[in-house]
């Protein structure tokens, strides 16, 4: 059970659990602690019980109904009378209401309220994920009535009052995939006056022309907050007559929308903005590769079919050296990741996981957007109107001595404060670039640093190294954008924006909004020890709200990306692959594999008879017997053991053991074993696969040491595990 407090959480017993189900709220007394000294408790009063639709199989055994819940979470399935079966048949994966909670004597009980299909059905990973974290993915009827009424393209009427910016050659600059164009640039040089440099024009979709404060459509869009990005599918937080056609970008046709209007200077400081409504015209629609094409070689035949916007993408190329120039003056931390990307076939299955790779386009791209959001927030402190920032904390007190402990038990000579500033986490950063084990101290230093949130109290963006920072630049996926767009309006019109009164967070992210909450009350005491009033209340809401749906998105995505990835290495069980390991907890190591980028766990059980402890400081398990150690970084060789498609889990086992330190000089082995050579075009069944190389195996590291602190010793006594 998690505690709301943020304490250690508290072992229920399955006595215990049989009366309650997952995201239940309760209250709970601590009645004592076992001989790890974690609390364990009795449940006194269930406190809240969301109205949560439960996705599962339906399953019929000795001739009794019962829903098996997919989330393992649960623990217990769900008995169906067989009148309240419906249509669904035997295998079929189902949505059930609860009729009847459980009890200390008696199972749930529930009805079958929606059929969703067969579990191979192509894309029944997302239509489990949304349901199962409650994504709002059917838009309202009266969100679509009022849809059908907008037009179709932008009329004189809807031009008028506004900066024309049609003749300025605006283009947008998105990945080869996307369909909805928040954005596009313009750079010119400014060669005349006393400050040298550029004019950047950042023209984002002006959405908050179409959709009124507290119309349905805005009631929908509030309710999702967020748009969510899955394989093959994306549910937007608009509906598609505004995300893909309207407010989007699109080229060649008028469109309209707000401008950030930038002066830069040589240094890349922003040195004189202003912010106003205007008509364009996007005269190309380019992607991040065709960008990178160019400006890596301006005669090639990317550059010949773009001739004429050729030179307006040199000049955001230099404008945005000068960005980052200043971007590395302020020490913003920037941390080399790997991010991936899924490709999958037509019928929802993974065909292959590359990696994405970050271009000069990518990068001019985030710097334009960065300095817009930096202007936004700027305009609205100046202008003292409350609005929704963009707030990143450093790391706690707690965190940032785990992470010293952790840079000085790997002798990394670094200055850490007791108030750490961007700077000298980029500066930590760049020390390590060249170490091997450079990648386990970046993240390292990502997890020391908390979760950015949204919310009125404006305490910086610690990442960034920005004093004050907002979004602005995604109003078409990101409901923040949105009310941003709406305050820089109201303070352009000499008005105040009001937030409407906004309709309650639904159950399904109560828990979020709870845990962040805590994150934003700490923000507010640093900044604003006031009491706040009604209205600063309502932000804090919005801003709560908005965070909530932000983690629900990501989750969802997270879980739909983990079930492909384990559908996928499904078909690769008993193959050997190369990996590193990538986490170190008390129960294993996480291991990540080169070729597919697909993550697995190789249990502690796995790793012999020695007993390990895990060392918080170093991030590794480290053998009381034997002190082999496992560690963040190591080079390792796994097999595919275990895939487990429902709890979204994946099981490796050593075929090649790192070549750990040990503290033992008498279990240091001095010929180390063969990796077993990696299958190819295998024809054989998984479990013949599985069998043979089993028996194939060479003897592990951990078992030779096993075998070697078998022999007795003088005055050796055996530790017993605890």
């Amino acid at each position: 059970m998690q505690r709301e407090d943020g304490q250690a959480d508290v072992y229920l017993p399955p006595n215990e659990m049989r009366a309650v189900l997952h995201r239940d709220r309760v209250l709970a007394k601590v009645t004592r602690l076992d001989r790890k000294g974690r609390p364990e408790g009795r449940i006194v009063e269930i406190l809240e019980r969301p109205a949560q639709p439960i996705i599962g199989r339906l399953l019929q055994e000795s001739g009794v109904w019962l829903v098996a819940p997919e989330d393992r979470r649960f623990g217990q399935d769900i008995l169906i009378p067989k009148s309240a079966t419906g249509n669904a048949a035997v295998g079929q994966v189902v949505v059930v209401e609860l009729t009847e909670p459980p009890s200390l004597f008696g199972q749930p009980v529930g009805r079958v309220q929606e059929v969703l299909g067969e579990m191979d059905d192509p894309g029944m990973e997302i239509e489990i994920a949304v349901r199962k974290y409650s994504v709002p993915h059917r838009f309202s009827d009266a969100c679509l009535a009022q849809a059908a009424t907008l037009p179709d393209k932008v009329g004189p009427q809807d031009a008028r009052n506004r900066i024309d910016l049609r003749d300025i050659p605006l283009v947008t600059i998105d990945g080869e995939d996307a369909r909805d164009f928040d954005d596009a640039v313009y750079c010119e040089p400014v060669t005349k006056g006393p400050t040298p440099g550029w004019r950047l024009l950042v023209a984002i979709a002006d959405v908050s022309h179409y959709v009124d404060t507290g119309s349905a459509i805005d009631i929908d869009a509030y309710e999702r907050a967020t748009s969510v990005y899955f394989p093959r599918r994306v549910i937007p937080m608009l509906p598609e007559k505004l995300s893909n056609g309207l407010c989007s970008l699109n080229p060649s046709v008028d469109r309209l929308c707000m401008v950030c209007d930038m002066m830069v200077d040589a240094d890349g400081q922003v040195y004189a903005y202003q912010f106003y409504e205007a008509v364009m015209h996007s005269h190309a629609r380019f992607t991040y590769t065709d960008v990178a094409a160019i400006l890596s070689n301006t005669r090639g035949p990317q550059a010949s079919k773009y001739k004429d916007r050729v030179s307006d993408l040199m000049n955001l190329h230099d404008v945005y050296r000068s960005l980052l120039q200043s971007r590395m003056k302020r020490g913003a931390v920037d941390f080399e990741t790997t991010e991936t990307q899924i490709v999958c076939d037509d019928n929802g299955r993974i065909e292959k996981i590359v990696p994405r790779v970050r271009t000069e386009a990518h990068r001019l791209i985030e710097e334009a957007m960065l300095a817009a959001n930096v202007c936004s927030a700027d305009f609205i402190l100046q202008s003292k109107h409350p609005a929704l920032f963009r707030v990143h904390e450093g790391p706690t007190p707690e965190k940032r001595e785990i992470l010293r402990n952790y840079l000085r038990a790997l002798g990394v000579s670094a200055t850490l404060s007791e108030d750490p500033t961007p700077g000298q986490f980029q500066a930590i950063a760049q020390a390590s670039k060249e170490r091997p084990d450079s990648q386990q101290i970046h993240t390292m230093l990502l997890r020391s640093m908390q979760q950015a949130i949204y919310t009125p109290i404006n305490s910086g963006h610690f990442g960034l190294a920005y004093p004050a920072y907002t979004h602005f630049t995604s109003p078409i996926r990101r409901y923040p954008d949105l009310l941003v767009h709406r305050v820089i309006k109201s303070i352009l019109n000499g008005t105040k924006y009001q937030l409407p009164a906004l309709p309650t967070p639904g159950e399904a992210h109560a828990k979020l909004a709870r845990r962040l909450s805590a994150q934003s009350k700490l923000a507010q005491r640093k900044t604003a020890p006031v009491k706040a009033s009604p209205a600063q209340q309502a932000w804090e809401a919005a801003g709560l709200h908005c965070s909530a749906n932000e983690r629900r998105a990501d989750e969802a995505s997270r879980d739909v990306e983990a079930w492909l990835k384990c559908q996928y290495m499904r078909e690769h069980l008993g193959e050997d692959f190369s990996g590193t390991v990538s986490a170190v907890t008390s129960f294993g190591v996480f291991v990540t594999l080169d070729a597919m980028y697909v993550e697995g766990l190789v249990h502690i059980t796995e790793l012999g008879g020695d007993y390990f402890r895990f060392d918080e400081a170093r991030q590794e398990l480290r053998g009381e017997r034997t002190g082999i150690r496992y560690a963040i970084g190591a080079r390792v060789r796994v097999q595919v053991s275990r895939v487990d498609l429902d709890g979204r889990k994946i099981d490796f086992r050593w075929v090649q053991e790192p070549g750990a330190e040990t503290l033992d000089k008498g279990f240091k082995r001095k010929n180390p074993l063969p990796s077993a050579p990696e299958k190819k075009g295998s024809k054989r069944s998984t479990q013949k696969k599985t069998a043979t190389a089993k028996d194939a195996k060479p003897q592990s590291l951990t078992e030779a040491v096993k075998k070697a602190a078998a022999k007795p010793k003088k005055n050796h006594k055996p530790k017993r595990r605890p």
